[in-house]
């Protein structure tokens, strides 16, 4: 077998809309390919053997065991490798169960399909899945359980903490979308001006200024006792001799612990000697130069979330610690303890694995141990010197025993310190009684607290944390997203594009659009190129000034990537038409219409779907949505328009001349074809096609009549506002113009629109892209012998693993079938190609430069024009 390719899905996609996250990775079986699983000898038992728990998949069968029938029946190695990718990942702790293995087009080739949750354990899970596969195959021993451990890793290394996660969830679960900004736990929630950001528990609304004093240990607590609450006695030390006055004023047992340190690193507790008390000073000093030394107050570890100054939830904390029963050692109970199913790696589990390190032999020693010691029955061990989660502690949800005043007292801390999201630590006998009763104290003030304690106690209630914070980042009313139209298509894409979003723009929204030559905020290019995929979406998503999304979505980036989104307001289908066949497993237009159909797919369920009401495909894709369709079309008695209307169906039409919409039976004229500069007059039938699929759009966002009207008439067609679509450039004796037509339908738009202009000579400049099929090259090539007098082939660019000749042999055959007569030379270059169609201009000339790479084409004929005006402008100056 060979794996071909892998790539990540992130976003709704061609297998499913609702499953974002998916790996595809293409598989060659090669020789595999004539031996499905029955004929493997022993591979159904090998397979078992390795991995039992794949009795558990019903696959098709709908029942218990139903995989392993399937291999008994047999089946294709691409299946199985699904499978086992889902089942590993599993066992390493993601519950993972969507899988589609798929035959292409060429014998041999699947597309294995499989979901996960964090991408690079799913990329790892195909790679492993295979290897596995060829093991069990060959007979040979293999070692799942490296695979798995290293899985865990990989997961622990990527993967959102606890306390982020929680946040994540709760705001999936309130349709609020999320993007991770880069590898660490920086959130956005929400899109564009409505986006709140977050990373672990520190928000955009948290004080800097509360931060530094709660990391400032000794600011904080001089704060809190001159607000009257509790708190240790105790100093800052930096030397043995400021150790040594310390406990001259306050006296043992003390604690040690680094003024800057976190999660209880460098911690001490419960020191009652002066050698204990340097080693523990030495420890501290490891992770900050300042020392905390504070009287050790008797009692349980209790930790306090206040979020916006509520009190939310309240823990009792516990050290790791093991039981011991008179039998076993302190290492086997350990091994013992983290056996409970509930203990995992890292933060996988309700609890953490126990791991013996500095801390833990430092407290065995003082305890006058070992780890081979074997404790007497019911003795407790503590193993750390701090009751944090992520060392192995535990903890007891006790909120609802928190007295009123101790309440009081938290949510006064949260106003005094100025954070918006604190854990409040604090020792005491219980939070039963008031603190100023049983002598409790405040030991510190956190910033970043983390909620898992809360999330899943190890005793007591549950607690949804994150519910509050979501409630203060989005509070009632508040909206997490903004509008999004997105628009696809065959031929149109751009130009519909970028006219919706003049349309948003006159409305004084703050729009960012996406388009196959850049991305555009406000009309700034900020970036060029071809931003048609889901990057360039979240490019526009992420922008802060952002308050309505206008995105091209391209077929490549759907395939490659998926949506850059979730769900839509809008999604437009220009047309479906025969391009880019061949390439991705797309090999008709019924595949073509699969992937265009994911962008109508993701419209909300009260939004729109605006798809083209003479195509077949997009009244094919129609049938399916769940969401508002409405259409568009030139012609106002098209079927699928009557019917659409006669049942009360929204529609723009082109009727009598006019951009009109039509609701059942009510029509409402937008504009005179003619006046909108967009359609060349009314002649252009291809961009009055792209003005309806706007107009629609818009008029069905809630936008009125008179201001869709305005915009229309104030998008000029020209190489700022629409480049390579439709650009006139109007010289004294001739014109030329210059378009992004590639393809036979936009070629026909083009032949449509040049049979209404007069002309003495019409020139054309074509050329071929190499990774169209040889019928669309040499369809090119037809048309434009029966729209030109004269073609001049050029083929600088675009090979893409062609040869030149190659495809200028194409375009010469296409030629000699359209129209013989037609003359025609070959200018390879770009450039000059340009040069002497110029040079062969006659008066009348109408020159025609259809090319995929227009910023050359603009550049070199707008130097021309300007050329002429200035030698224009110097003659008259003459005179």
């Amino acid at each position: 077998m060979k794996i071909l390719k892998i790539q990540a899905l992130r976003g709704p996609n061609i297998w499913s809309i609702r499953r974002t996250k998916l790996i595809q990775m293409r598989l060659d079986l090669e020789e595999l390919e004539q031996r499905p699983t029955d004929k493997i000898e022993g591979f159904r038992e090998r397979l078992e053997e390795l991995l039992p728990t794949l009795i558990e998949h019903r696959c098709s069968e709908g029942c218990h065991g139903g995989f392993f029938q399937r291999v008994d029946r047999g089946t294709w190695m691409g299946h199985v490798i699904e499978h086992i990718a889902l089942e590993i990942q599993t066992l390493a702790g993601m519950d993972v169960g969507f899988g589609r293995t798929r035959e292409t087009k060429t014998p041999g080739i699947y597309n294995v399909v499989f979901n996960y949750l964090e991408e690079k354990v799913g990329v790892y899970s195909a790679k492993a899945a295979v290897r596995i596969a060829e093991a069990l195959i060959s007979g040979e021993v293999y070692d799942l359980a490296e695979d798995i451990q290293n899985m865990k890793e990989i997961r622990e290394d990527v993967r959102l903490g606890p306390s982020t996660g929680s946040i994540v969830d709760e705001a999936v679960s309130r349709d609020i979308p999320f993007l991770r900004l880069g590898r660490n736990s920086l959130i956005q929630l929400g899109a564009g001006v409505n986006q709140m950001r977050f990373q672990a528990t520190i928000t955009c609304k948290t004080s800097n200024i509360a931060v530094d004093i709660a990391c400032n240990k000794e600011q904080t607590k001089k704060m809190l006792d001159e607000a009257s609450i509790p708190v240790a006695k105790g100093d800052i030390c930096y030397d043995t001799e400021d150790l040594e006055e310390t406990i001259a004023d306050i006296g043992y047992p003390i604690v040690i612990k680094p003024l800057d340190g976190n999660h209880g690193k460098g911690a001490s507790i419960n020191v009652t000697n002066w050698d204990d008390a340097v080693k523990g000073l030495k420890h501290a000093k490891e992770y900050s130069r300042r020392v905390i030394v504070e009287k050790f107050i008797t009692g349980f570890d209790f930790r306090i979330l206040v979020i916006n100054n509520e009190v939310i939830a309240a823990a009792q904390r516990v050290p790791a610690h093991v039981i011991g029963n008179g039998k076993n050692t302190i290492q086997e109970l350990i091994d013992i303890t983290n056996e409970d199913p509930r203990r995992g790696y890292g933060h996988e589990n309700v609890l953490t694995e126990i791991t013996v390190d500095h801390s833990t032999e430092r407290l065995i020693d003082n305890a006058g141990y070992t780890l081979e010691t074997i404790l007497s029955d019911k003795e407790t061990l503590y193993l750390k010197s701090t009751a944090n989660l992520s060392t192995g502690g535990t903890s007891v949800d006790v909120t609802d025993l928190m007295h009123p005043e101790n309440v009081f007292i938290a949510e006064r801390i949260s106003r005094v310190i100025g954070l918006d999201i604190c854990g409040i630590d604090i020792m005491a006998p219980n939070l039963t009684q008031s603190l100023k009763e049983n002598g409790g104290v405040v030991l510190e003030v956190n910033a970043a607290p983390g909620f898992r304690m809360h999330l899943a106690p190890s005793e007591g209630l549950p607690r949804n944390v994150a519910a509050p914070v979501i409630d203060m980042l989005y509070p009632p009313g508040k909206p997490s997203r903004i509008p999004i139209i997105s628009v696809t298509g065959t031929n149109g894409k751009t130009t519909t594009t970028r006219l919706i979003a003049h349309i948003v723009k006159n409305n004084n929204y703050k729009v960012g659009f996406t388009t196959s030559d850049g991305i555009y905020i406000q009309n700034h290019m900020m970036e060029k190129g071809d931003t048609t995929g889901p990057i360039s979406a979240e490019y526009v998503l992420k922008d802060p000034n952002v308050e309505f999304a206008v995105l091209e979505t391209a077929r490549g980036g759907i395939l490659r990537s998926g949506l850059g989104y979730k769900v839509c307001d809008i999604g437009v289908i220009t047309n479906i038409q025969e391009d880019h066949l061949g390439l991705s497993d797309i090999h008709d237009l019924k595949d073509l219409s699969r992937v265009k159909s994911v962008v109508v797919e993701s419209v909300k369920k009260d939004g729109w779907a605006v798809l083209n009401g003479e195509d077949e495909h997009c009244l094919e894709i129609a049938k399916s949505l769940s969401c508002n369709v409405a259409l568009f079309s030139l012609d106002e008695n098209c079927p699928a328009i009557l019917e659409h209307c006669s049942e009360g169906g929204i529609a723009a039409i082109y009727e009598n001349g006019f951009i009109t919409i039509k609701k059942g039976d009510w029509k409402i004229r937008v504009e005179r074809a003619s006046h909108i500069p967009l359609t060349m007059n009314g002649k252009a039938k291809f961009m009055i096609a792209n003005v309806l699929a706007a107009t629609l759009s818009a008029y069905l966002y809630g936008f009125k009549t008179e201001g869709i009207k305005l915009s229309l008439a104030t998008f000029i067609p020209s190489a700022a506002q629409t480049p390579g679509r439709m650009n006139v450039f109007e010289f004294s004796k001739f014109k030329v113009l210059i378009d992004f037509a590639h393809n036979p339908t936009s070629y026909r738009g083009i032949e449509d629109y040049l049979g209404s202009i007069d002309a003495t000579r019409k020139i054309g400049i074509i050329s071929g892209v190499g990774d169209r099929r040889d019928k669309d090259i040499k369809e090119c090539a037809v048309i434009a012998a029966r729209m030109f007098d004269h073609v001049i082939i050029r083929q600088e660019k675009h090979l893409r693993g062609r040869t030149e000749s190659e495809i200028i042999n194409l375009i010469l055959d296409g030629l000699q079938e359209g129209d013989a007569s037609v003359t025609h030379e070959v200018v390879s270059l770009e450039v000059e190609a340009i040069k002497h169609a110029i040079s062969l201009a006659e008066e009348g000339t109408y020159i025609v430069a259809l090319s995929d790479v227009i910023d050359n084409a603009i550049d070199i004929v707008q130097n021309y024009l300007d050329a002429e005006i200035e030698n224009t402008e110097a003659e008259e100056m003459k005179v």
